[in-house]
């Protein structure tokens, strides 16, 4: 990964992929989800692997990332609609009552730019994450990881085509995985 040198149009950049960034989370956090999917590309892979625990020379190749191998979520826009299409109905077991919700985003840096930073028509955004999950009166769950984000433009805004989430857990203990990453 090279590093983009700093400019008045990175940080211009940066700034404004933060505030896309931070309002996908509130979006998500809110139950807002037409849209929050509307954030989404068509063409999205949204994926979230297995870690595993290796030895320290390996730890390149802690994260399950193959075509085919496994992962927590690995998912496209119509999965995802399909989850919220079942969240809606009010009798998915996992999700009734509904999960309460808090996704912290931050260290959030602009790690490539094409076809400039300046014109810049897809990046690549690496940032930290924290999702926070509280259901019923005692199940609580945090997640922390980094994510990587791949935005394309679409007119005046920006749009998700892929998002992995690297979570730093090898074992998740939420006893389920309905709510969003």
């Amino acid at each position: 990964m090279t590093e983009l040198s700093y400019s008045p149009a990175l940080a211009a950049l940066t700034a404004g992929i933060e505030n896309f960034l931070y309002r996908e989370a509130d979006l998500v956090d809110d139950r807002r989800f037409d849209e929050w999917l509307a954030l989404f590309a068509d063409d999205l892979q949204y994926r979230v692997p297995l870690v595993r625990n290796v030895r320290a020379q390996a730890a390149d190749e802690q994260y399950r990332n193959g075509p085919l191998d496994v992962a927590w979520f690995d998912e496209g826009k119509e999965t995802l609609a399909q989850r919220v299409a079942q969240i809606r109905t009010g009798v998915h077991w996992a999700e009734e009552p509904a999960s309460r919700t808090v996704h912290i985003v931050s260290n959030v840096r602009v790690t490539e730019a094409l076809p400039s930073v300046e014109r810049a028509d897809e990046v690549e955004v690496r940032c930290k994450v924290l999702v926070y999950r509280h259901r019923n009166q005692d199940q609580e769950d945090t997640l922390v990881g980094n994510r990587v984000d791949r935005l394309r433009r679409k007119g005046d805004a920006w749009e998700i085509v892929r998002r992995t989430v690297y979570v730093k857990q090898s074992v998740v203990l939420a006893n389920t995985l309905s709510f969003f990453v």
